[in-house]
């Protein structure tokens, strides 16, 4: 059975017994050892944080996750859930860090070789949830989906912003190119985009690369 996120709460606190395959927390928590993050082997007195079925039915707590202090930490001493998928956007990117969806903080350093998020891509990132805080963290981030086309046309500009083909939105202040190439209506290049939310448009170019110049 699944079990509601809001159902569940967390607890620090430390194992105070043993019974066989199974053990207690602050001795009124019981967790199986089945639900120790990556079967650690836990032993009294050890300091843990758990996921606690919150079941206002049942006589007895239940923890679902067991961490051990400082199990399934992210560099920073601190413990997180393990990683679920997330299909977001890109809310907003700041010097070396963004947000997803507003929400789902991510750096830099954990976005995928080539790819500079902009605000409004669509993205597909693994996001783990601080057991304290219930913050979000991205610990690792790509393009939802990207393609490569060939030998297109440059239709329109307005300011920085141009659009390629009709159908693909790139502004000169994220965009890619070859040194001393600067783009112009009806050249006909090469280019990778990106799905994005831009305007009227749902891709965004990230390189490009001048095949022709008419």
């Amino acid at each position: 059975m699944e079990i509601s996120d809001t159902r569940l709460k967390t607890v620090h606190s430390a194992v105070t017994r043993f019974c066989g395959a199974s053990g207690f927390i602050n001795e009124w928590i019981y967790f199986s050892n089945d639900a120790v993050s990556g079967n650690v082997l836990l032993k009294v007195g050890q300091k843990v944080t758990a996921l606690v079925d919150d079941d206002k039915t049942s006589h007895e707590l239940k923890a679902v996750k067991v961490y051990s202090f400082c199990d399934n930490c992210h560099g920073d001493g601190l413990p997180y859930t393990p990683s679920r998928v997330l299909i977001g956007c890109v809310t907003s990117v700041m010097e070396g860090a963004g947000y997803i969806d507003h929400t789902s903080y991510f750096s830099l350093e954990v976005v995928c070789n080539g790819f500079e998020p902009s605000p409004s891509d669509w993205i597909e990132a693994e996001v783990s949830i601080h057991l304290s805080t219930y913050s979000r963290k991205a610990i690792s981030m790509k393009p939802l989906r990207h393609k490569h086309v060939h030998e297109v046309f440059i239709t329109s500009f307005c300011g920085r912003n141009r659009v390629i083909g009709d159908s693909i939105f790139f502004t000169l202040d994220s965009l890619k190119l070859p040194d001393g190439y600067i783009p112009q209506r009806s050249d006909i290049i090469n280019v990778v985009m990106v799905e994005s939310m831009q305007l009227c448009y749902l891709w965004r170019a990230i390189p490009m690369t001048l095949v022709k110049r008419l």
